[in-house]
């Protein structure tokens, strides 16, 4: 009686948790499609979750099927009692045991008490570490880093014994693993009945996440879209190995995993049947076992048969010749050893599978003259013979290596490199590039100055990170304010001429910075539910400042500033009416960017906070078109369950107009909606007006672009460097509205295979970049991550003769360049510059080189950004026989050159200390302008600001109080 009272106190223990998992799957589904249908992609969604519960529950339901079904025969053939060996059964065991199943002779492998433990502890151990794997698979497909420069491909780890090996290691090094193996292999022991039923609903679990995860892989090779371009090795179009190995190699992980799990499951209970723990030894296996055991090795070893032509495929990856890719030994003996590979697996499959069939051992009369010919001998010498094939190919490869290719290497390996050359330059758009000769003449004089005067207008001599600590400090304006990021963009602005006669717009390079609320820079005291969900919502404006201007006292100069003017409380303050009429700011509420973490309610009671007015504060209601009416009591309990935050039950402060706005964060916001691309790691502020637009219905001004990528790592013979990838397109450029959360996703390079694919997948996400609104395509800008990783990759792929290249007769670095008081490499700027050759002046991006050898210059990348010319890439190299001033160079000018160091001397010791700016290469017509500010930060204050003026040009040095003074100290006044 008490037992069943027990077993019903468990079985309503179990509803009641089956119900509250139920119901929490059930509020997380419904709220997912509340947010996606507001944000008008809820075909996406369920697309996406339909094929994850397609492939996860399909996966894990043959999987469990497989294991169970496999461990219910090994139950019903395993030892029940103790069998005599070499006798017939007794009447009594006949009836005990199924006739024709366990009541079988023992066959092979009698082990004693030492073997045995020994035996059944190898096995636990190998079964705990491949569960352990596998976790760690799931692990790491579940949280993939989207934004560069870390980003990597999502795909999941084959299985092989070779990871295994590394799961091991690193379960020696983890205490906590380690006792959780010794804890499993325990319980084996004690009750393997139990535990491997267990394993098999968790290994059942594991496969079933594993595919759901790699949904996209899937898809990919359904919806993959040919890229036209053929490996040179196996003749093979590139979407086959972007596209269809990915699906091999997740098929192989699950299969080969699914048939280990049940090898080691079942000889486990085979091994511990019959009380063989108690007994101290394993009496031996049956025919019916030993076929059971063959069938499964047999199909372990077929699909290993196929790994291996599938690692002839994988070659292309190689990274043990002089380049990435398949090298000569690759080529001429591992490919040969994989066919080998094949071979043997294949016939140790048939071995087995014939085994398994006849119950007879093809082997018994081959190796007569064994002294166990009926020993586990015999059925090992197939697998032994496979793995000293591995070890011989080892062996053979390095041999090779060392005593043909090393000694003539470029002879041997000379069709590879070329093949890694031209496939790292396609993959990285590295073949895109222009190059041209830049030949310095030296001959810049005020009358070309003047002619350029638009590139002299637009020289920054502010950067984002004096100006971000500028605005920190004077335009936070409350300690709840912050400004996370300073951005480059540039804005046609209204002019005046001197006479104020004439009115002109000129293109004028900016730094714009977004002013966030900072809920947690709040008093703790002031951290209330009610705050942080209801009143403290959003941020409040912006700075816009040029670079090249500084107010009196060496402070930024901005055009847009503060917040509140005496004619309108809620106004930015403009530097003038010109610039009013040029920058649009609308409604300069954030409601979504970098720092939007927190969930809010809008529409409530309770006011909003809008922005300080002197020693008040104005308040707010929302009006925009985002976030989820709360207009039930139903919606209310379903998201203070997802949200776990059950005060929304309580609080009276909701009305029927009540909206909820979660994932602000623009970068979490963009990711939900697309996890399958990848992300740059600086979104940028624009301001722009598109109400003229007939898809936009509301007043917005203020929006976020956020550059996205598709990339893979499996693009045949590209080297990705230190990056997780060899392949990348700026495909995407994402918008976000910053006041009502709308995002679209545009496509900017529609010749991209890869999203050519996934516009096949989610036709209804992907809009054409001539769908953008007109002004904010005029914002739109080359991507600084990818600009970085093709200008990294360019530092050795712009040798293109294979010679060269083995030799590095010509490799590049990125110079180093003094900033503040510490070296560190110069980074890509911008310009607003006219590009020789050129008539008219464009936003482009800029990377200096020098060769590693000397200091000088050798080059310098241009990335354009504007129309017609967006996404061009431009590379001049000057004259190896003409010596060009390298940044190393020109900063040791500086410190050496006496009224510049005396100077910065001085002002050290009066209580600042100086700051060197970023040293600007300028090219101008065919000659090179060198400038650098110099900051002052005071003790005190610590605010930067503008003191000097350096200006380099040919063998003339300069500082003066302003860039024009130092331009006429050498040129000569216009």
């Amino acid at each position: 009686m008490l037992r069943r009272t027990k077993f019903h106190q468990y079985q309503i223990l179990l509803i009641v948790l089956g119900t509250i998992l139920t119901l929490g799957l059930l509020s997380k589904f419904i709220a997912e499609i509340l947010w996606f249908e507001e944000v008008n992609y809820l075909s996406v969604f369920l697309k996406k979750l339909f094929w994850q519960l397609l492939l996860g529950l399909s996966v894990g339901l043959f999987s469990l099927w497989f294991l169970l079904s496999n461990l219910q025969s090994a139950q019903e053939w395993k030892w029940n009692v103790v069998p005599q060996p070499n006798t017939e059964p007794s009447f009594l065991e006949r009836k005990s045991q199924p006739v024709g199943k366990s009541a079988m002779i023992p066959q092979i492998l009698e082990l004693r008490f030492l073997w045995f433990l020994i035996v059944v502890g190898a096995i636990s151990i190998w079964l705990g570490l491949t569960i352990l794997g596998y976790f760690q698979i799931i692990r790491r497909a579940w949280t993939p880093d989207f934004y560069l420069p870390n980003i990597r491909a999502s795909q999941s780890t084959p299985f092989t014994l070779f990871w295994l090996h590394q799961v091991g290691q690193d379960l020696i090094k983890d205490v906590r693993k380690l006792s959780l193996v010794i804890t499993f292999v325990s319980f084996v022991l004690i009750k393997p009945k139990w535990v491997l039923r267990i394993v098999a609903v968790l290994m059942s679990v594991l496969f079933g996440f594993l595919f759901a995860l790699n949904w996209e892989v899937i898809l990919k090779f359904i919806n993959g879209t040919s890229f036209n371009l053929l490996e040179p090795q196996f003749n093979q179009d590139i979407s086959f190995y972007i596209f269809t190995i990915p699906v091999w190699q997740l098929l192989a992980s699950w299969i080969e995993g699914l048939l280990l799990t049940a090898i080691l499951a079942v000889s486990l209970i085979y091994l511990l049947s019959a009380d063989s723990l108690a007994q101290g030894k394993f009496p031996g296996f049956s025919n019916e076992q030993m076929r059971h055991l063959c069938v499964l090795w047999g199909s372990l070893m077929f699909f290993l048969a196929l790994r291996h032509l599938l690692e002839r495929f994988q070659l292309v990856y190689s990274t043990t010749g002089v380049v990435y890719g398949a090298s000569f030994t690759d080529v001429y003996i591992q490919q040969y050893l994989e066919i080998s590979l094949f071979l043997i697996a294949l016939f140790c499959c048939l071995f087995f599978y014939w085994r398994a069939i006849t119950g007879k051992n093809l082997l018994k009369k081959v190796f007569y003259f064994l002294p166990y010919k009926r020993s586990l001998t015999l059925i090992l010498i197939p697998v032994a013979f496979y793995f000293s094939c591995i070890i011989f190919g080892f062996i053979l490869r390095d041999s090779v290596q060392r005593i043909i290719v090393e000694p003539n290497e470029l002879e041997k390996e000379k069709i590879f490199i070329s093949r890694s050359i031209s496939s790292t330059r396609t993959a990285f758009a590295l073949n895109r590039i222009e190059a041209k000769v830049f030949n310095p003449s030296g001959d810049l004089t005020s009358q070309i100055l003047q002619e350029n005067e638009l590139t002299i207008n637009n020289i920054s001599l502010w950067n984002s990170r004096p100006l971000l600590e500028a605005n920190r400090q004077l335009q936070q304006i409350r300690l709840y304010y912050k400004f996370p990021d300073a951005d480059i963009d540039r804005y046609p602005v209204q002019l005046q001429t001197r006479q104020e006669d004439e009115i002109f717009k000129e293109k004028q390079q900016i730094i714009i910075s977004a002013r966030e609320l900072d809920y947690t820079a709040l008093p703790e005291s002031a951290r209330t539910w009610v705050n942080n969900h209801l009143v403290y919502t959003h941020g409040y404006g912006f700075t816009l400042s040029p670079v090249n201007l500084a107010a009196q006292g060496g402070l930024p100069y901005y055009f847009v500033k503060d917040i509140g003017t005496t004619e309108e409380p809620g106004a930015l303050r403009t530097s003038s009416k010109l610039v009013q009429e040029s920058i649009p700011i609308g409604k300069p509420r954030i409601y979504f960017g970098e720092l939007t973490d927190n969930y809010i309610f809008t529409s409530t009671k309770v006011k909003e906070f809008d922005f300080p007015n002197g020693d008040e504060n104005a308040f707010n209601t929302y009006d925009g078109t985002g976030g989820i009416k709360l207009n039930s009591p139903l919606k209310i309990a379903l998201f203070a369950d997802y949200l776990k935050d059950w005060q929304m039950l309580f609080t009276r402060n909701f009305t029927r107009e009540t909206k909820l706005l979660f994932r602000r964060n623009i970068r979490e916001r963009v990711k939900a909606i697309a996890p399958f691309l990848n992300y740059d790691q600086n979104p940028y502020l624009v301001a722009a007006d598109i109400s003229n637009e007939a898809q936009i219905s509301n007043n917005s001004k203020l929006f976020w672009i956020i550059d996205g990528y598709t990339i893979s790592d499996r693009y045949p013979y590209s080297d990705p460097g230190k990056s997780n990838f060899n392949y990348i397109r700026n495909s995407v450029k994402v918008v976000i509205d910053a006041y009502n959360g709308d995002v679209n996703f545009y496509i900017a390079d529609p010749e991209d295979p890869i999203i050519q694919t996934w516009t096949k997948i989610f036709p209804e996400l992907f809009k054409p970049l001539a769908a953008m609104p007109k002004n904010l395509q005029t914002h739109i800008r080359y991507p600084d991550d990818l600009f970085n990783a093709q200008a990294e990759r360019l530092l050795t792929y712009h040798m293109i003769d294979p010679k060269v290249f083995y030799n590095r007769e010509d490799q590049w670095q990125i110079p180093q360049e003094i900033y503040g008081t510490e070296q560190q490499d110069v980074k890509p700027y911008h310009l607003i510059m006219k590009l020789p050759g050129e008539k008219d002046e464009e936003f482009v991006l800029l990377q200096p080189y020098t060769p590693t050898s000397r200091p000088n210059l050798i080059g310098w990348l241009a990335a354009r950004s504007d129309t017609p010319n967006y996404g061009k890439l431009l590379l001049y190299q000057f004259p190896k026989q003409q010596l060009v001033f390298g940044p190393n160079q020109l900063e040791a000018l500086i410190n050496q050159n006496p009224t510049i160091s005396q100077q910065i001397s001085l002002w050290n010791r009066a209580g600042s200390k100086v700051l060197q700016g970023n040293l600007l290469i300028i090219p101008i017509e065919q000659s090179l302008l060198y400038v650098e500010p110099l900051y002052l930060v005071a003790d005190q204050n610590g605010v930067p600001t503008l003191a000097k003026v350096i200006v380099i040009y040919e063998n003339q040095i300069v500082m003066q109080d302003t860039l024009q003074e130092s331009l006429e100290k050498i040129f000569g006044s216009s």
